[in-house]
């Protein structure tokens, strides 16, 4: 009979290890519930070999979008150098993962993780393997997922191989008209669709800041509103994807562009590499002293 593997057995076992839970779940299934053999079982797989590498940082790697039906999937794998996202075998899991993901919409990251591939693999093994192949930390570090119904269109595009991608749902309109907002998208980087999607406090907050500024600067108070009113149009246009001159056409607001099409703007999504990612900062002269009084 096999022996009942505990919650505690797992986490003390990811706690040497520093490897998943399912990982760490399924050493202690075929070791038994031996703490020492579990490990080995990790190391012979090179899986806790593959996690060692978990501390170093990785702030380069590809964005993919993969549209499967009336689902997309837009992810994110990171790498720790830009030389290794340029590898073939970083490649090929990227486009695995993003077909996995748009396949079968896992919930959240460890759901996605634990995704069967085509390859019989989980997306957690194929990460492994290419962390061995690589020698690098690679990480599945995000994904987003988008539905859209019959009468709506995805579009996607994406900037020098994947470093930024972006993915646009557009309520009628075309595949081209969606693919030139998300080339927009990934050029500009709105934060919001509209200016209704702006928090009230954020508006607000900003319409005081701008009353202040021209009151400092001297300007008459019957005109002030007006002059708030100018730059906080300016503000929404900076930030607002409905309000932003259209990169292909100034002349014309994207929402404009859109509906010149028969469409509407619904949602976007941004992803660019390594966004957020504190990246250490190399003291190049003193590694190279250091390597010389080494």
């Amino acid at each position: 009979m096999a022996s009942k593997i505990t919650a505690a057995q797992v986490k003390e076992l990811r706690d040497k290890t520093q490897v998943g839970m399912m990982d760490a779940k399924k050493a202690l299934v075929a070791s038994e519930g031996d703490m020492d053999k579990a490990i080995d079982f990790l190391r012979e797989k090179g899986i806790a070999k593959a996690k060692k590498k978990s501390g170093n940082v990785a702030a380069n790697g590809l964005a993919r979008v993969k549209v499967s039906g009336n689902t997309a999937a837009i992810i994110e794998v990171n790498s720790e150098t830009d030389f290794v996202a340029t590898n073939d075998t970083f490649n090929g899991l990227v486009d695995l993962v993003a077909d996995t993901i748009a396949a079968k919409q896992p919930a959240d990251l460890d759901a996605a993780l634990a995704l069967p591939t085509e390859t019989g693999s989980t997306i957690n093994e194929e990460i492994v393997k290419t962390t061995q192949v690589t020698s690098e930390n690679v990480q599945l570090r995000r994904f987003a997922i988008e539905k859209k119904t019959d009468s709506q269109v995805f579009g996607s595009y994406l900037h020098q191989g994947g470093q930024i991608a972006a993915l646009v749902v557009l309520e009628g309109a075309d595949e081209a008209t969606a693919k030139d907002v998300a080339m927009h998208v990934a050029a500009i980087n709105p934060e919001f669709v509209s200016r209704d999607d702006i928090p009230a406090d954020r508006l607000a907050h900003e319409r005081e800041v701008l009353k202040q500024e021209a009151l400092n600067e001297g300007k008459p108070e019957k005109i002030v509103e007006k002059m708030v009113e100018g730059r906080l149009h300016k503000f929404l246009s900076e930030i607002s994807l409905a309000d932003q001159p259209f990169v292909k056409d100034g002349d014309q607001t994207v929402s404009q562009f859109v509906a010149s099409k028969g469409g509407k703007l619904v949602t976007f999504v941004r992803y660019e590499v390594g966004e957020g990612i504190e990246k250490p900062t190399v003291d190049l002269a003193k590694e190279v002293q250091d390597q010389i009084n080494g």
